[in-house]
């Protein structure tokens, strides 16, 4: 194999990375429909508000606030941007699963079970978008680079686009199989915490009253997240020990929902 190609074992774990993407979703939910008759519309419930509270309305504000003169002074501090990324986070996506469970999810209440099949709505579409989507352009690229039909992508292109794909291009060759592979113990970790924060924000919305001390919880808890990943993923440590950080932050968020779960119902741990 030349030095400039993409190791056919990238290309296959990159394939099974965007196969994941879909299936485990799918696999949660079924497991928590047949286990616990928990409803498919949380689920539906759980993509829609991460699609329109992450995926869009973060985004709009991320466009005038990072595009603003303060813009410019959160990008040159990797300190505040970590802190801004992680606080809309948790902001957006604790404000849109607390509302979607609080009105529109109010008839699925009488199942706490059902705060699983959210977050798995919720976590699934993150992960399909992340990696089943964001692994498109990977994978077509790589197989592009490995039959030496790059140039002809290149040729068309101003001098700005090439040498954005070409560095593109650049990464995939010099990129270890394994990095790949750590983008699915990222994504399970994540959904894994997702599901947790549903449990929590469940609990937040589903009595009288909403409890405004889970919700500012479920916040703090993704924006810690989050922040940390950010950090830690910039600090030079290596990968693998920022994934297992995430990882031991996501365990505890489930430790943290399954102790509000026994105390709000007196029931059996979730996990």
């Amino acid at each position: 194999m030349g030095c400039h190609m993409v190791s056919w074992l990238s290309v296959a774990i990159i394939v099974v990375n965007m196969v994941l993407g879909i299936l485990v979703p799918i696999a949660l939910l079924i497991c928590f429909k047949k286990k616990y008759r928990a409803s498919i519309k949380s689920f539906l419930v759980g993509c829609a508000t991460m699609l329109l509270f992450a995926l869009v309305l973060e985004q709009i504000v991320h466009y005038f606030v990072l595009g603003s003169p303060a813009g410019s002074v959160i990008r040159e501090s990797i300190w505040l941007y970590a802190l801004y990324g992680a606080l809309m986070a948790g902001l957006f996506e604790e404000t849109g699963r607390l509302l979607a469970m609080r009105y529109v999810l109010k008839k699925e209440h009488g199942n706490a079970h059902n705060a699983l099949m959210y977050g798995a709505g919720h976590g699934g579409f993150e992960m399909f978008v992340i990696l089943s989507i964001g692994m498109i352009n990977n994978l077509i690229y790589s197989v592009m680079i490995n039959l030496g039909k790059t140039q002809a992508m290149l040729e068309p292109l101003d001098e700005a686009a090439r040498g954005m794909l070409q560095t593109a291009f650049d990464a995939l060759i010099q990129t270890p199989a394994w990095y790949f592979a750590l983008s699915s113990v990222e994504r399970a970790a994540a959904i894994t915490a997702q599901i947790g924060l549903s449990v929590i924000v469940w609990y937040a919305a589903a009595g009288k009253k909403m409890k405004g001390s889970l919700f500012l919880l479920a916040i703090a808890l993704h924006a810690g997240l989050d922040g940390v990943a950010v950090l830690a993923a910039k600090s030079g440590i290596p990968l693998i020990l920022v994934e297992i950080l995430i990882w031991f932050m996501a365990i505890g968020i489930v430790w943290i929902a399954k102790s509000v779960w026994k105390r709000e119902t007196h029931s059996v741990p979730l996990y």
